[in-house]
């Protein structure tokens, strides 16, 4: 319809024609409005996640009340879903936490002791102290603080004893333990230490290379890499095989994957590589958490890896999952809650804060949000009495909310942040609700996102892994450096005593010692675990 119409052609205009180019002009107007809003969010979220929080913290009690008033219509009772808006806005004077009662002596009584000389007073001292009368001595008052003692860099010199015979040339060597990297100065406390600043502190191998020289040691980032990738091929690759078929005796599993530079790769500078991780569902006990480094990430790969295992997978969404999922009978795929929940929690930071109550993004939140708080409410309970509980009392959270997406899924003509993450939930519902069916699957990926945000942090500081190898080899160290941390390990000792055992065992047959070697086994010293 044309709308630039003169003064005299309005005015011939009959008043149903009139009406019409009115609410012609005002479909116009709220598109408009639509795509600026869109383009105003896009702004705000692309401003936000260069300067802003990451957090997706959500401000509600988590009181929901949900009821479906037809099949088309679900509300839920904002007054009791939401905080009080005067609170919100008018919070008050910011307060303090207070310390839990007891927590400084409970961290302390972790720590070893050590009483530095007393200070005492001498009997000159006391004589002029207590000049007409005697004294007597009452309980010391005891001061605490902690000590650092710098790291300490020296040589092991290993003596082995050699015998030979006094009328004949027969030669015996005492016995003694197998040698990490025979005729190389590293020694299973080095390798650790250089592990620990590494894949635990996310220190680049020149940042350690600097320690040292201030330790007073020469040890190049060359000898470093190369002893490294030695230690993972030579000794880890055992334990982490071992792990990984240890992994398929549990039903339920989660995967994730983030990008990686490879410099010598053999492709194009820049091209994209993979590290895939996969871990043990977080409600099973005893944790495995193994990376994997692949050039594509393509569905070869997770198919290979979970070959010979049966049960479900928990996953973000992503598509080669769901073809596996396709192909097999075994195997079930689980959605994540957090990845539906995460595009609401952008679209209500783009907002300006006078509009996120009210909104859809705002509702979609405090009904996740519910959802969270009911089934989070259970996970102490016995596996079996946690799913019946799924069933009363979560399901139907779960299911209003979906009917809330399907309601609001044509409310939207603009694809913005709100629009994607309901057409997300919609396109993921099959998936999203199969925890529902099992107390051993968790509601979110989380578990596993937080199993690979070690490397993450790492790959920061490092930018790019130089070779396949180097990739291989960080594969192989940060699987058994985030199970021990899963399973509250020092992952110094732990490492320490892996590459100390390990090498004694490389003419064994079979890896059944390896048994002894994993993070939740009798047979660890007890230096290897956190001071409780």
């Amino acid at each position: 319809m044309n709308f630039n119409l003169s003064e005299e052609q309005l005015n011939k205009l009959d008043q149903s024609e009139l009406i019409k180019l009115i609410l012609e002009q005002q479909k116009q107007i709220e598109k408009m409005d639509l795509k600026l809003q869109k383009f105003l969010e896009e702004i705000a979220d692309s401003n936000r996640r260069r300067f802003g929080r990451s957090s997706e913290a959500f401000n509600a009690d988590g009181q929901l009340s949900f009821g479906i008033v037809d099949e088309n219509l679900v509300i839920f009772n904002e007054i009791e879903a939401i905080h009080d808006e005067e609170v919100q806005d008018n919070p008050g004077p910011v307060t303090k936490p207070k310390r839990p009662k007891g927590k400084k002596e409970a961290d302390l009584s972790k720590l070893d002791v050590v009483e530095v000389t007393p200070y005492d007073m001498s009997d000159e001292e006391l004589a002029k102290a207590f000049p007409d009368e005697g004294y007597k001595r009452l309980p010391d008052e005891v001061l605490k603080r902690y000590y650092f003692v710098p790291s300490k860099v020296g040589v092991e010199e290993i003596h082995i004893a050699i015998y030979s015979g006094a009328k004949s040339e027969k030669m015996v060597k005492a016995k003694f333990p197998a040698y990490l990297m025979r005729n190389s100065l590293i020694s299973p406390s080095v390798e650790a230490g250089i592990i620990n600043a590494k894949f635990v502190n996310a220190a680049p191998y020149y940042r350690i290379e600097k320690q040292f020289e201030a330790d007073g040691i020469n040890i190049t980032r060359q000898e470093m890499a190369r002893w490294t990738i030695a230690s993972a091929e030579r000794y880890l690759s055992i334990l982490y095989d071992y792990l990984h078929q240890r992994m398929y005796d549990y039903h339920v599993l989660q995967a994730d994957e983030t990008p990686v530079l490879v410099n010598k790769d053999g492709r194009p500078a820049g091209s994209k590589s993979y590290m895939w991780v996969y871990r043990t569902g977080m409600h099973h006990e005893h944790p495995i958490v193994l990376y994997e480094y692949q050039k594509t990430r393509n569905a070869s790969h997770p198919r290979e890896f979970l070959k010979d295992f049966s049960g479900v997978c928990v996953t973000d969404g992503y598509q080669v999952y769901h073809t596996i999922e396709k192909e097999r009978e075994d195997l079930k795929i689980a959605g994540c809650f957090a990845h539906a929940r995460r595009r609401f929690d952008e679209a209500l930071k783009a907002m300006p804060k006078g509009t996120q109550k009210g909104s859809l993004a705002y509702k979609a939140l405090a009904m996740i949000q519910a959802i969270y708080n009911a089934d989070n409410a259970l996970k102490d309970l016995p596996p079996d009495e946690r799913l019946m509980k799924r069933q009363l009392v979560v399901k139907p959270l779960v299911e209003a909310y979906f009917a809330w997406c399907h309601a609001n899924e044509h409310n939207l003509s603009v694809k913005g942040k709100t629009a994607n993450g309901i057409s997300y939930s919609i396109s993921q519902e099959k998936y999203l609700k199969v925890f529902l069916e099992d107390p051993y699957i968790p509601l979110d990926n989380n578990a596993a996102e937080r199993a690979i945000r070690g490397f993450c942090i790492g790959k920061k500081n490092f930018v790019m892994i130089d070779t396949v190898s180097g990739a291989k080899a960080s594969a192989i160290i940060y699987s058994l450096v985030e199970t021990a941390r899963a399973n509250d390990l020092n992952v110094y000792q732990y490492m320490k005593y892996l590459l100390t055992v390990i090498p004694n065992h490389m003419d064994d047959t079979n890896t059944d010692f390896c048994e002894r070697l994993l993070p939740w086994s009798d047979a660890l010293p007890e230096e290897c675990h956190k001071k409780k």
